[in-house]
């Protein structure tokens, strides 16, 4: 689309997370007049750290936010993923770091300083809170939102970056959240408090019985995120767990792990099921269009949902560059995205054990698929 069609474009955005927030700041870049209606009154991000992958940070470098990101985050150089007692499995770098003119490494960062830094950089006032979104009308060319305050809007284009609990993605499918049989239990705890498993910037993941246990340094925080995943039954989104519950989970594992857990404080944790959507079969009419969790929520055994959500919204404005319209645009956009997030889907639910491992790198030391 030509610079001054593109000016002319009035876009609404349902959701400020990752994905609402990196849309705004990659679409505004463009000229268009941009709005994010939120349903939380305040934003405030709960859970703990995350890998943002040198395809990531190159995004940010050409939006002219890297800066603002590495400020609140750690560069890393490899991963591990090791036995539950601590033999080492598989030791890589990780992938992508050398692809760009600079070379460009993963950073762990704190959910809620990655969402802070996404936001401090759109324009004041493009933030709308207090919006829930009850419904939204496709009508061919244009697409209309309703709000339960009573708000109504009309855009030119409206983007549903409102998770996995999309209500724009019953415009598309009738996909429902599925339960992985398992629980996340997620806790941020200093440094001084990891028994001295932290002793740099990369990631480790200990596997073993069906249990994932990550130590994600946060250094420049003086913290590290401690999450450990496993098989339960219940699918209950919040359900309640007791300390020997989680204790449970680690049993045989390094006992520093086990000491680490058994001295959380219960109140700190995060305790979630952990859900995905079966793969979107369309993301987009020729006016609305699906980004992030909403269009492909994975599971995060691969670490790529944010990841995912960042380059969604580099590739729709880069299709709005392209094409020749709104709707070309929407197309290239899902013939770009969807085959790659449809694999980190597939990828995501084979999870992670001593022989899925073997299974996803068979006979050579491959690191995680790059998105």
């Amino acid at each position: 689309m030509q610079p001054e069609d593109l000016k002319k474009l009035n876009i609404a955005i349902v959701g400020a997370g990752y994905a609402g927030a990196a849309a705004a700041k990659a679409l505004s870049l463009l000229g268009a007049t941009v709005t994010v209606y939120e349903q939380a009154g305040e934003i405030r991000e709960v859970g703990a750290g995350i890998g943002l992958r040198p395809s990531t940070m190159d995004r940010f470098r050409q939006w002219g936010i890297f800066d603002a990101v590495a400020k609140v985050s750690s560069p890393s150089d490899y991963f591990e993923i090791l036995t539950g007692t601590g033999e080492r499995i598989i030791q890589e770098e990780w992938p992508g770091s050398g692809d760009y003119a600079e070379v460009t490494k993963t950073h762990l960062i704190h959910r809620g300083d990655f969402i802070d830094a996404l936001l401090s950089v759109l324009p004041g006032g493009m933030v709308r809170l207090g919006h829930k979104l009850e419904s939204v009308e496709d009508r061919g060319d244009r697409a209309a939102l309703t709000f339960t305050n009573g708000t109504t809007v009309e855009a030119d284009l409206v983007i549903g970056a409102d998770g996995i609990k999309s209500v724009v993605r019953k415009l598309f499918s009738d996909n429902e959240p599925v339960f992985s049989g398992e629980h996340a239990y997620r806790a941020v705890i200093s440094v001084d408090d990891a028994h001295g498993m932290v002793v740099d910037d990369n990631l480790r993941m200990y596997i073993g019985r069906g249990t994932k246990v990550y130590l994600l340094p946060l250094r420049h925080r003086g913290q590290v995120s401690f999450d450990i995943t496993a098989l339960r039954s219940d699918g209950t989104w919040s359900p309640s767990v007791t300390k020997d519950d989680i204790l449970a989970t680690v049993e045989g594992f390094d006992e520093r792990i086990v000491d680490i857990t058994r001295d959380l404080d219960l109140d700190t944790v995060n305790v979630r099921a952990v859900y995905d959507i079966d793969p979107v079969d369309t993301w987009h009419s020729d006016a609305v269009v699906l980004v992030g969790d909403a269009a492909h929520s994975m599971l995060h055994h691969q670490g790529q949902g944010a990841n995912s959500a960042i380059l969604d919204a580099g590739a729709l404005a880069d299709a709005l560059v392209e094409a020749g319209s709104v709707a070309q645009a929407l197309a290239l956009y899902q013939a770009t995205r969807k085959p790659v997030t449809d694999e980190l889907q597939r990828i995501s639910r084979q999870g992670w054990t001593e022989d899925e491992v073997d299974d996803v790198f068979p006979g050579q030391k491959t690191a995680p698929v790059e998105a």
